[in-house]
């Protein structure tokens, strides 16, 4: 009997173990910018915007924005500040210690800017819309088209990512701030049913 309940427990933490281990690989680290980093676009202002076009953002994922120290600052701020490249009513504190590591733990729009001279009214601002699992719809603001008979309008670059868009995660940043947050719930979902599954397995051998 004690064997068998030793094996159990060998059998049990082992499948802890490996749910843990897939919940950090379902993490994808984006470096902001890729190559030119955290800066003052020389590219063109829309460059940031370009980037993030190109990705598709889950929650738990990690923005890296890659800097030099007192050279630029990382701030999250709302959609109103962002537009008009203002500091004012910020989310929480202005970072200015690079590089940093920023989880994005909700969904919806997420902006950020630095707030240094006229860095952000030359492009160097950010946003991007978090969905809530790989390949889901993010939530957008856009209004729905009016009732009157108008042609199929064009759809919006940031009306949705396509999910064969998922990004290769880039060389993993120096860990600085942020906290890692846990993934989507259907995730979780997957991994805790693979679990039950296992520890079912492992209780037959006690009867």
């Amino acid at each position: 009997m004690d064997h068998k309940f030793t094996s159990v427990l060998v059998i049990f933490f082992g499948v802890v173990a490996a749910v843990f281990s897939q919940c950090a690989e379902a993490q994808t680290v984006h470096v902001v910018g890729d190559s030119i980093g955290w800066t003052v676009p020389t590219v063109g202002a829309s460059a940031y915007q370009t980037w993030a076009a190109s990705k598709q953002f889950v929650v738990g994922d990690i923005l890296s924005f890659n800097f030099v120290t007192n050279a630029h600052d990382v701030l999250q701020v709302p959609k109103e500040s962002y537009d008009s490249c203002s500091s004012s009513n910020p989310i929480g504190d202005t970072i200015t210690t690079g590089p940093v590591n920023l989880t994005l733990s909700t969904t919806g729009a997420h902006y950020y800017i630095c707030s240094l001279g006229r860095h952000c009214l030359s492009g160097q601002k950010l946003s991007v819309i978090v969905s809530s699992s790989p390949g889901g719809v993010p939530p957008t603001s856009t209004s729905s088209p009016p009732s009157t008979p108008t042609p199929p309008a064009t759809p919006s670059p940031t009306s949705g990512t396509p999910a064969d868009c998922a990004p290769t995660p880039a060389s993993s940043p120096t860990p600085t701030r942020g906290t890692m947050s846990p993934p989507d719930s259907s995730s979780s979902g997957v991994f805790a049913n693979l679990f039950i599954s296992l520890l079912s397995i492992a209780m037959g051998f006690l009867f």
